[in-house]
């Protein structure tokens, strides 16, 4: 075995074994320590999976060629197997999971949400870590269905066992009113991704992404229907207007560590398979069907910008931007360039990030003020003024400021559509300029209603300071923010090679 292949092992093997260990501590903080151990180990073999590459990508290299790959038989009667792969698309996502995943470990070491021991919670954030880093992490079209569905049940145990403002009973039904509607989208997305890999599976003969990347193997009636159906089935996870319903419930309800993963890395499941599956596997049904994607891809942007401009909640207000954010990845991926699908993948990372970061001190204002509203939540900056800070830098980031991570998915996504050239596409990148400039409206506003004015009843009486544990958490991802911003060769330099051999198929 070589060191690449034992990394990917470690990379799901680490966070699984985790799980069971945590769960076989009987002492809460000890397992909590267990499983923030597991996270760390996770994240050094994510990191650690550049290393040792195989060699570059020449004129004729297959659309996927991972540095790293395992490829063992798994159920040889249906001629399925254990694939494992990773590239330039895929370990960037695998990073940023290990390293929410552990943010999150280390977070509930300090402090850990009313409603369940803090030992289950790790295990379950845990078991949601295996699931996304197998999705990124298949290169069988089974596996990654079945490594798309672990998420479910731990994210719906998460919302509904830690999730609310209290124990209430109207409290209670609503947080399972947000989980009951997050498995219902989500199951409705399963069974569209179920029936569009047998059609894929049923008709190419084989589950091999890399075989299949490039559609040689489908005709073209059956690529438009895959990729109808596995576009749909990505754009719930996504989630793209206007299939994104469940989403601002499941934030609004979930406790601060399943926002953040939620909001982090989840929904990059969806936008991960809609550019390794859904196009790779169906081009042709990708440039057919790129137009509608443009065109869902704006209404997203707008449509979310504006409805964040009148919402009075503050993390329902974080949540339906991600919306927007998900629209501009949208649209990249729709114009099927280089450029758009670059923009799509610097825009998963830092949304990731800057997102992971909004969640984060949302979460330590609620916490300390004990609401959400906007109305209740001026003057921060006059009692907390570091929280404030770090709060005005995460939105100046999420609004695409140039030099924070924020600006290059955004700035990449409406320049690759006037690329695409056309009425429509200019038309698209127009209007999704427009929608940065809304963005930028409604995250300003948020500043102004919060940090600005005399301090509220609540927020003069705020609790205390900003924990050890809070900025240990925190000072990553606004590292981060600006490293990816100041240097977004960090993401584009080693996506570079599989996008373009991405497209080269694509374009055929």
């Amino acid at each position: 075995m070589t060191s690449g292949e034992f990394l990917l092992l470690a990379v799901l093997a680490l966070p699984a074994l985790g799980a069971l260990a945590v769960a076989a501590t009987p002492r809460d903080r000890a397992a909590r320590l267990v499983g923030t151990i597991a996270a760390a180990l996770t994240l050094v073999a994510a990191v650690a999976l550049v290393a040792g590459r195989s060699p570059g990508w020449t004129a004729t290299a297959p659309a996927v060629r991972p540095w790293h790959a395992v490829d063992l038989p798994w159920v040889p009667g249906l001629d399925l197997r254990f694939h494992l792969g990773v590239d330039g698309i895929s370990w960037p996502l695998v990073v940023l999971t290990a390293l929410l995943t552990l943010l999150c470990c280390g977070y509930c070491l300090w402090r850990v949400p009313g409603g369940g021991s803090g030992r289950a919670l790790v295990a379950l954030l845990l078991v949601v870590e295996v699931g996304i880093l197998g999705t990124f992490l298949a290169l069988d079209l089974v596996l990654f269905f079945l490594f798309f569905e672990v998420v479910l049940l731990p994210m719906y145990a998460i919302i509904v066992g830690w999730g609310g403002d209290g124990t209430d009973p109207v409290a209670l039904d609503a947080r399972r009113r947000a989980g009951r509607k997050f498995a219902l989208y989500t199951l409705f997305g399963s069974v569209l991704l179920l029936v569009g890999v047998y059609v894929v599976v049923a008709a190419a003969g084989t589950a091999d992404i890399g075989a299949l990347t490039g559609g040689t193997e489908l005709s073209r009636s059956t690529q438009l229907a895959a990729f109808t159906l596995l576009a749909l089935a990505f754009a719930v996870k996504s989630p793209l207007w206007p299939l994104h319903s469940w989403l601002p419930d499941a934030h609004t309800q979930a406790p601060t560590v399943g926002s953040v993963l939620l909001a982090g890395v989840l929904l990059k499941m969806g936008t991960y398979g809609l550019i390794r599956v859904a196009v790779g596997v169906a081009p042709e049904g990708a440039r057919w069907a790129a137009p509608v994607l443009g065109v869902l891809a704006v209404a997203a942007i707008l449509i979310g910008s504006l409805v964040c401009l009148a919402q009075t909640e503050l993390k329902r207000l974080i949540a339906y931007s991600s919306v927007g954010h998900m629209g501009f990845v949208l649209l990249g991926v729709a114009t099927l360039t280089a450029t758009g699908i670059q923009a799509a993948l610097i825009g998963n990372v830092a949304h990731g990030i800057i997102t992971g970061l909004l969640f984060f001190l949302a979460g330590a204002i609620k916490d300390r003020t004990h609401t959400g509203a906007l109305s209740d939540l001026s003057g921060l900056r006059e009692t907390a003024p570091r929280l404030s800070g770090l709060l005005a830098f995460a939105a100046v980031a999420s609004l695409g400021l140039p030099g924070l991570a924020g600006f290059w998915g955004e700035a990449f996504a409406v320049v690759a559509a006037v690329e695409s050239g056309g009425a429509l596409w200019t038309t698209l990148a127009v209007l999704a300029a427009i929608g940065g400039a809304l963005t930028a409206a409604y995250l300003l506003r948020l500043l102004r209603r919060v940090t600005h004015g005399e301090p509220s009843p609540a927020v003069a009486a705020l609790g205390p300071k900003l924990a050890g544990a809070e900025l240990v958490a925190w000072t990553p991802l606004v590292l981060l923010a600006l490293a990816v911003g100041l240097v977004p060769t960090l993401v584009l330099g080693v996506a570079e090679a599989p996008v373009e051999a991405l497209v080269g198929v694509v374009a055929r």
